[in-house]
């Protein structure tokens, strides 16, 4: 009988227990040394390690352009600090701290990025009007301290840009507020909340790169590479810099006897990860350690994306591992794509893996007339 408990009649329908969420540790072979030991001696990655030192050499920025972007940083710092210090008589904002970010401030800026990005916090209320203010009094200040200096404002959806016009150079500066102003957002007033909690978020991220890589030449190498194979492979766009970052250091300073492993080892590690899942539903993921409440960073994917960069990294590691580096490192044969297409190296025939992750057909009318129509039936038969 429909409702009918163990001990006594139904009166009701049965108690709802939440199913508790267990997260999946993906497999990892730097972390299972005492369970997998090695029954042979380690593979010769030294021909890796110097390819991929050339690799990031060349992605460096060379000197002169450094040179032409850290001029522009420390010219719109200097006013910065100023309005902070003596705002002579401005009042359309209060500052409450300036902090250089992105990959310019951590050292991971790849050659031809000529963009340098600032995240100012306000005490005020982050007012279109007022935003746009605050930027013409930094061009003004700019070019009342140096004549010759040829530069313009534009605006930008989380704040605004100082460029260089002379030699093509910016400084992006991202608006966010205190915590405490983010509900008083107005969305016609204001800049919109979305992106000013992520300005704020970007605050967060530096503060903890500065504390945690910032004295790690290894990890910024890394992550350059990184996010080089990232711009090259479409597979792996969904990864934001962020998430490049956190397992960029997961895979370089998370071992067992909490030594730092060589480049080589860990850029294998990096797409291995990937590989075996570590950024898919389920998994238990890279918590975000600048976020209060449990946040995995790879939940900002779609489940599609999420399976596109697994499947990706999976046919990336098997060249990698074959020996097949000059490839992904975009040493490739004209229109070859190493990711799509069935590869022959040294013999061995390397076919590219498909999507696992199947989007769920849409509903016809006459299928969710027929679902809609199921409760109801269900709930005569029980009466």
């Amino acid at each position: 009988m429909r409702g009918v408990m163990r001990g006594g009649r139904g009166i009701g329908p049965r108690p709802f227990f939440k199913k508790q969420f267990i997260p999946h540790i993906p497999f990892d072979l730097h972390l299972t040394g005492l369970v997998f030991q090695k029954v042979s001696a380690a593979w010769d990655d030294s021909e890796l390690a110097a390819a991929l030192l050339k690799k990031n050499q060349d992605l460096t920025p060379p000197e002169a352009e450094q040179q032409a972007l850290l001029n522009l940083v420390t010219k719109v710092q200097s006013v910065l600090d100023q309005i902070i210090v003596d705002p002579k008589g401005f009042d359309s904002c209060q500052i409450e701290e300036v902090r250089q970010v992105g990959s310019y401030r951590k050292g991971t800026m790849i050659a031809g990025h000529k963009t340098a990005d600032f995240v100012i916090l306000l005490k005020t209320l982050p007012t279109e009007e007022a935003v746009m203010r605050l930027g013409q009094k930094i061009l003004e200040d700019l070019k009342s301290s140096d004549a010759t200096l040829e530069v313009s404002l534009t605006k930008d959806p989380c704040g605004f840009t100082i460029n260089s016009d002379s030699n093509g150079f910016s400084a992006r500066c991202l608006i966010t507020t205190v915590p405490p102003n983010m509900r008083k957002l107005e969305p016609d007033l204001h800049l919109p909340q979305r992106l000013v909690q992520n300005n704020l978020a970007a605050l967060r991220h530096a503060r903890w790169f500065d504390d945690n890589g910032q004295n790690q030449p290894t990890v910024k190498i890394l992550i350059r590479l990184i996010r080089d194979l990232r711009n090259r492979f479409e597979g792996l766009q969904p990864l934001n810099p962020w998430m490049v970052d956190l397992l960029c250091h997961y895979s370089l300073m998370n071992t067992i006897d909490g030594a730092p492993l060589p480049l080589a080892e860990a850029y294998k590690r990096v797409l291995q990860l990937l590989a075996c899942g570590l950024f898919t539903p389920g998994s238990c993921g890279i918590q975000d350690p600048c976020e209060l409440n449990v946040i995995r960073v790879h939940t900002a994917m779609t489940v599609e994306e999420q399976d596109t960069v697994c499947m990706t990294a999976q046919n990336l590691a098997r060249h990698l591992l074959h020996g097949n580096f000059k490839a992904v490192l975009g040493d490739c044969k004209r229109g070859e794509a190493i990711e799509k297409d069935t590869c022959v190296f040294n013999g061995v025939v390397i076919t590219p893996l498909g999507p696992a992750y199947e989007k769920p057909q849409e509903k016809t009318e006459e299928e969710l007339e027929e679902s809609d129509a199921e409760p109801e039936e269900e709930g005569m038969q029980t009466e």
